[in-house]
């Protein structure tokens, strides 16, 4: 195990030297490409495209033939890194310090790429390819909009038949340890606006005016007063924050024109995009007092999902247990991942790194932590293939 973890520290170090802020790649998939190919697997490095958004770089690695079919997944792309003169080390020099691994996106998620690949190359040269198939998914669009990434791939793999029986995405799942939680499901995500339009007029003859704002605030006040509901067995309830409130009107003696409220729902496995929709215009309507408004909802494509704890979650959990000593909860809380796709062609769960640092200045992740992640993940690929059929 000592060989495949250094692997994976050197790969990941690797990884972390390519500066791939999203939508760049940066030779990042070339690094891994090459590890890949070198252990046998046959890869399909893809660009997808699409009008008025960048293009973006993708990866499909498959190594043996036949099921069960595990598949890896994960993305290249990082967060800017902000300022460079207030980390500790450049950002993108993969610095070794302090038993860690400091730079852009080592957590978030190229240390778990690392781990990952060095478990599954480790075991496809072992000639783990007699007992399935080992597939890689990976995108450098998970930061960004999602739209020539994790999507397009599955599309594209599914259209060329490939046929998935489980994934593992290697997000930093943990709060604060390896080990503490593993992703069962996520949230959905929801974005509206709601306008409210009035008359502009001199705030000293309101009656020539309507003032839009009032009836914002009560609006509002509408789609807040009461709960969406009290969550279920796997999820918290759902919730709507109000994230900014605007009449773009910098006068303090005119009554503005138009009010509006922005506003997201990260709601549970009760709702769809639909049927909040539905309940919040019911909302507004029973509020509404005569306000002109527009209420618009964005496209969505992040639905609330479950993977149901089964065998498969169990031998996650019990691989993670065997290598930390903790047994992980199953969890549904955060924010959206790519996860959100793979769940419309295979059961999915999400295991990485500790997510303390992420999306931060001085973001690193413990050696330790990287070689104990290999640890698991090569557990986990013995355990699968020796027990799922």
């Amino acid at each position: 195990m000592s060989d495949i973890a250094a692997s994976a520290i050197d790969l990941c170090r690797a990884l972390v030297q390519c500066p791939s802020v999203t939508p760049e790649d940066a030779g990042a998939q070339g690094v891994l490409e090459k590890r890949l190919r070198a252990a046998g697997f046959k890869t399909h490095p893809i660009v997808f495209s699409q009008e008025g958004t960048p293009d973006v770089a993708n990866l499909y690695a498959r190594f043996g033939e036949g099921s069960p079919h595990f598949v890896f997944a994960g993305h290249t792309d990082v967060v800017p890194p902000g300022a460079a003169a207030s980390w500790r080390f450049d950002p993108f020099s993969a610095e070794l310090a302090d038993g860690a691994i400091f730079g852009r996106g080592v957590a978030d998620m190229k240390g778990a790429i690392a781990a990952f690949a060095a478990a599954a190359c480790a075991f496809a040269e072992r000639g783990g390819a007699g007992r399935g198939s080992i597939s890689l998914l990976i995108t450098g669009d998970e930061e960004g909009p999602a739209i020539n990434g994790t999507e397009k791939l599955l599309r594209w793999a599914y259209e060329r038949g490939e046929r998935f029986d489980h994934c593992l995405v290697g997000e930093p799942t943990n709060p604060d340890a390896l080990g503490q939680m593993i992703k069962i499901g996520r949230r959905g995500s929801l974005n509206g606006t709601l306008t409210v339009k009035g008359r502009q007029g001199h705030v000293a003859y309101p009656q020539r005016a309507i003032n839009p704002v009032p009836h914002l605030v009560r609006l509002i006040g509408a789609l807040i007063a009461a709960p969406l509901d009290s969550g279920t067995a796997h999820f918290d309830a759902s919730n709507l924050e109000i994230v900014s409130v605007d009449v773009a009107n910098p006068a303090f003696n005119v009554i503005p024109a138009e009010a509006q409220a922005r506003f997201n729902i990260r709601f549970n496995d009760l709702w769809t995009p639909e049927t909040l929709s539905a309940e919040l215009h019911a909302r507004i309507e029973a509020a509404r007092r005569g306000a002109d408004y527009l209420m618009r909802f964005e496209p969505c494509n992040a639905l609330a999902f479950l993977t149901a704890p089964d065998r498969f979650t169990d031998l996650v959990c019990a691989a993670i247990e065997r290598h930390t000593g903790r047994r992980p909860s199953l969890s549904t809380s955060g924010g959206t991942s790519d996860a959100r796709f793979i769940r419309a062609y295979c059961p999915v769960v999400e295991f990485g790194l500790a997510g303390a640092t992420m999306h931060m200045i001085d973001e690193c992740a413990p050696v330790k932590d990287i070689r104990t992640l290999t640890a698991i993940y090569a557990t986990l690929l013995e355990d699968y293939f020796s027990s799922v059929p």
